[in-house]
């Protein structure tokens, strides 16, 4: 099975890329970038269709906030904590937000739908969107890219001792959940005391 896999990202390896890329995973950046360093992917093209692939998803969740703002207050309704926190952030911050938001777990999504909402001109974000998605791209990527060798190693490692390297990866998505959580609690406390204030 593992090798049919590997097969299939050497064989259509840019395609999976792309669709990968629109919903958001760094996993399969990181995967481009260690096939970027053993020649089985090259390194601009996989930055290229990468920063398109995350381009196309933030463009999908703009529209669905531009064309469907009924659909989203119904069905989203368990999501409007963040809704409000994208949009203190969007009027805090304008048009970095739309840089930012790549890096913002939990918001990743909302942020693209939120500025989709607003009046918000739909080429400017399409504009800041594609290169923030390029700088995304080649960020994740380049890393791996030159770091490889040595994350094939602890890949080995990890697969030969998954007994110790699955606590250690609960243990850190645990941390960075628990991050973005207290983060999300802190800006939501600061938009109440502002309204509170006013």
């Amino acid at each position: 099975m593992e090798e049919l896999f590997i097969g299939w990202l050497k064989e259509y390896g840019y395609i999976i890329l792309f669709l990968w890329s629109i919903l958001e995973g760094e996993i399969g950046l990181i995967m481009a970038g260690i096939m970027s360093h053993t020649g089985d992917m090259q390194y601009f093209m996989a930055v290229f269709v990468a920063g398109l692939g995350g381009f196309a998803g933030d463009q999908i969740y703009f529209y669905i906030g531009r064309f469907n703002k009924g659909f989203i207050q119904r069905r989203l309704h368990n999501q409007r904590r963040k809704f409000a926190i994208a949009h203190l952030l969007l009027k805090k911050y304008g048009w970095p937000i739309i840089f930012m938001q790549r890096y913002m777990y939990g918001l990743r999504t909302v942020i693209p739908m939120s500025i989709g909402i607003t009046k918000y001109s739909a080429k400017q974000f399409a504009l800041i969107n594609l290169l923030s998605a390029w700088v995304w791209a080649a960020i994740t990527i380049t890393p791996a890219y030159f770091f490889g060798a040595e994350i094939l190693n602890i890949l080995a490692v990890a697969k030969q001792h998954w007994y110790f390297a699955l606590p250690v990866a609960g243990a850190f998505l645990y941390a960075v959940y628990t991050y973005f959580h207290k983060l999300e609690q802190h800006l939501l406390q600061k938009r109440q005391n502002r309204f509170s204030n006013s």
